[in-house]
C-alpha cells in the first residue's frame, strides 16, 4: 500500500526533538539553536513545544511549578520554552506554537459532544493521535520551510506516549526525507572512574525503537568532551552515522550554543538528513559580536529585582535575559541581585538594597509579599534610585505613592483587598463577572500611545508603540488628576479603552513603571529600550 502524502504546497520539512535519561536538559535551547542556524541558511523556520501536562496551558500554574508563563503577541499564555524560541530567532510565535494534553483532550471531548464522531468510540488512537498531527501540522498553512516540534518530558514518560505514537505516525505518512527525530540524551560522568558513561544513552534510544521510532540524530549533554570511541560506541548501539553523534557540552551561556553545534556541521547534518540543500552558509556575526561584547563588558551596575519567586529563578526568565540582551548591547554587565519581597520591610530596605544601582519590581499574582514590594518602591523613590516596575510593579509604586505622597492611607488593589475604601488599582468592567482564572485576563499585545516629550516617549524615539500584557487589575483613572498634580504621571494611554498604560515620576532620575511585559519583545538581535534606558540609568548612579 503506497504511503499517504500529508504534505503542504511548500512541502515542508519536520524536525522532531525528544529527550531522555532526564528531564531538563535543554532541548528548548538546542531546538532555539538549530532554528537559528537553519534560518542563517536561509530556510523560514519555526518551533513549536508540545507539553504533556493536561492544564490547558501555563496559565494557572504556579511559577515554582514550571517556570515562567511566557506570552506571544497574540495573547497565549505559553511554556517558557518560546521566550527562547523568540530570543534566538527573533520572530514571534503564535498560540499553535504551544500545544498541551490539556488542549488537545478538550478539543477532542468538544467534538464529541457535538457529535463529530458519528457515534465512533473514541480513543487515544486515532482520536488523540490524529489531533496532535493535526495541531502539528497547523503550522505548515503559513508556508514554513521547516517546522522543529519539541515534545516535553522525558521518552518512557506515560503521559508522553501518545505523541511520541504521534511522531511515529507522522514519519511514516510524510515519507523519506520529509521528517527527522534528534534524540537528546545524557552522558552522566563518574568522577570515580573518571569516564563519561554511554549505557543510559544507549537504553534511551532502545526505548524509543520500542516506540517504533528510530531517532537519526543524537545531540548528547555532557560536563567533558566526548572521546571517540565513546562515539563510535554510541553510533554503533543507537544506530546512528558517527557524524551524527552531536557533543553538547556545558557551557557558560546558553547563546555560546548555537556556535558550538554549528563547529560540528549540526546544521549540514540536518539539511542532509531532510535532502535540503542550501549555498548560504550560516552568517552569525551579529550573534558573535553579541557574545563579545557579553563577555567583555566596559562597565558593571547591580539590579535589585524584587519579587516573591526569586528561589526559582526561571520564574523571571525573560526579565533575566532581557537584562543579559541589553546589557550586551551596552557593554555593560548587569549583576541581577535577587530579592525576596517577603522579608522585606521598611526596617531592613536600607540593609538589604545597600549599593545597589538600580532596581526593578517584578510582575506577580496574590497578595504574598506586597507589602515588601510596596517598601523596596518606598526607599528607590526617596533615595532616587532608578526604579522600572513592571505591571504589577507599576500597580506597587502606584499604592506606595497613593498612601504615602497623597495620604491615601488604605490606599489597595481589589486583588488584595476587595472592600478597600481607596481603590487606586481596580478591576476592569468586563473583568467584574469573570469567574474561570485561565485565559481571562487582557492578554497579548495592545497599543499604546506616549505623551510628547515624556521619559517614555524620548525612550522609545515614538508616539506610538506595542507591546504584550498579561493582568486583570488597572490603574483606576478617577485617580489620575490627583496623581499627576502630584508629580506621578499617566503618560501612556491604550487609545481605544483610555485605560492608563504607563507612570512617570516627576523629579527622579528614572522612576517609571508600565502595565504591559516588556521582557516578553527582548531578543538577542532586539534588546528591548526600557531595559537599556534602567541600565543607562544604573550606570549614571
Amino acid at each position: 500500500m503506497p504511503k499517504p502524502k500529508l504534505m503542504s504546497k511548500k512541502n515542508t520539512k519536520y524536525i522532531f526533538v525528544t529527550g531522555g535519561v532526564t528531564s531538563s536538559l535543554g532541548k528548548g535551547i538546542v531546538s532555539a539553536s538549530l532554528g537559528l542556524l537553519l534560518k542563517s541558511r536561509g530556510f523560514n523556520v519555526t518551533i513549536q513545544k508540545l507539553d504533556p501536562y493536561i492544564n490547558i496551558d501555563p496559565g494557572t500554574l504556579n511559577p515554582y511549578e514550571h517556570g515562567e508563563c511566557y506570552v506571544t503577541e497574540d495573547g497565549a499564555e505559553t511554556d517558557l520554552d518560546l521566550g527562547h524560541y523568540e530570543r534566538f530567532l527573533n520572530s514571534n510565535t503564535s498560540q499553535n506554537n504551544n500545544v498541551t494534553t490539556g488542549k488537545i483532550y478538550q478539543t477532542v471531548i468538544e467534538k464529541e459532544r457535538k457529535g463529530d464522531f458519528l457515534g465512533k468510540t473514541v480513543q487515544v488512537i486515532p482520536h488523540i493521535t490524529n489531533e496532535i498531527k493535526r495541531r502539528i501540522k497547523m503550522l505548515a498553512k503559513q508556508n514554513y520551510d521547516i517546522i522543529i516540534t519539541e515534545i516535553g518530558g522525558t521518552v518512557g514518560d506515560i503521559e508522553s506516549l501518545p505523541y511520541i505514537e504521534s511522531v511515529r505516525q507522522l514519519k511514516w505518512e510524510l515519507g523519506e526525507n520529509n521528517s527527522m527525530v534528534i534524540h537528546l540524551t545524557l552522558l552522566p560522568y563518574l568522577a570515580s572512574s573518571g569516564e563519561l558513561k554511554t549505557k543510559p544513552s544507549q537504553h534511551s534510544v532502545r526505548q524509543l525503537m520500542e516506540s517504533g521510532i528510530q531517532a537519526d540524530v543524537l545531540v548528547c549533554r555532557t560536563e567533558h568532551i566526548i572521546p571517540k570511541e565513546q562515539r563510535m560506541k554510541l553510533a554503533q548501539f543507537c544506530n546512528v552515522a558517527l557524524e551524527n553523534v552531536i557533543e553538547c557540552k556545558d557551557l557558560e551561556t546558553i547563546y555560546e550554543v548555537p556556535l558550538y553545534l554549528q563547529k560540528q556541521d549540526f546544521d549540514d547534518v540536518v539539511l542532509k538528513e531532510l535532502n535540503l540543500k542550501s549555498d548560504k552558509q550560516a552568517d552569525l556575526k551579529d550573534w558573535k559580536t553579541f557574545l563579545k561584547k557579553y563577555k567583555n563588558p566596559k562597565k558593571s551596575v547591580e539590579i535589585a529585582l524584587v519579587g516573591k519567586y526569586v528561589s526559582l529563578q526561571d520564574s523571571y526568565k525573560s526579565i533575566a535575559e532581557a537584562f543579559i540582551h541589553a546589557g550586551a548591547d551596552l557593554e555593560t554587565e548587569v549583576k541581577v541581585r535577587w530579592v525576596y519581597s517577603g522579608e522585606l520591610d521598611n526596617g531592613n530596605v536600607a540593609e538589604t538594597f545597600a549599593g545597589i544601582d538600580g532596581m526593578l519590581i517584578a510582575p506577580g499574582f496574590g497578595d504574598r509579599g506586597i507589602e515588601g514590594k510596596i517598601a523596596a518602591a518606598k526607599y528607590a523613590r526617596e533615595h532616587n534610585i532608578p526604579l522600572l516596575g513592571i505591571c504589577l510593579g507599576m500597580q506597587i509604586m502606584t499604592i506606595e505613592f497613593a498612601r504615602n505622597i497623597l495620604g491615601h492611607k488604605k490606599a489597595n488593589s481589589m486583588e488584595f483587598d476587595t472592600s478597600t475604601p481607596e481603590p487606586v488599582i481596580s478591576l476592569m468592567e468586563d473583568q467584574k463577572n469573570v469567574v474561570e482564572k485561565g485565559g481571562t485576563m487582557r492578554l497579548g499585545a495592545w497599543k499604546c500611545t506616549l505623551k510628547t516629550g515624556s521619559k517614555l516617549n524620548e525612550i522609545y524615539g515614538t508616539k506610538n508603540i506595542s507591546e504584550r500584557h498579561r493582568h486583570r487589575y488597572e490603574f483606576n483613572s478617577e485617580y489620575r488628576d490627583e496623581f499627576e498634580k502630584n508629580g506621578l504621571i499617566p503618560t501612556g494611554f491604550n487609545p481605544e479603552t483610555e485605560l492608563v498604560e504607563t507612570l512617570e515620576l516627576k523629579d527622579h532620575p528614572f522612576y517609571i513603571g508600565v502595565q504591559y511585559h516588556p521582557e516578553y519583545k527582548s531578543t538577542v538581535a532586539s534588546p528591548h529600550p526600557l531595559f537599556k534606558a534602567l541600565i543607562k540609568a544604573s550606570t549614571k548612579k
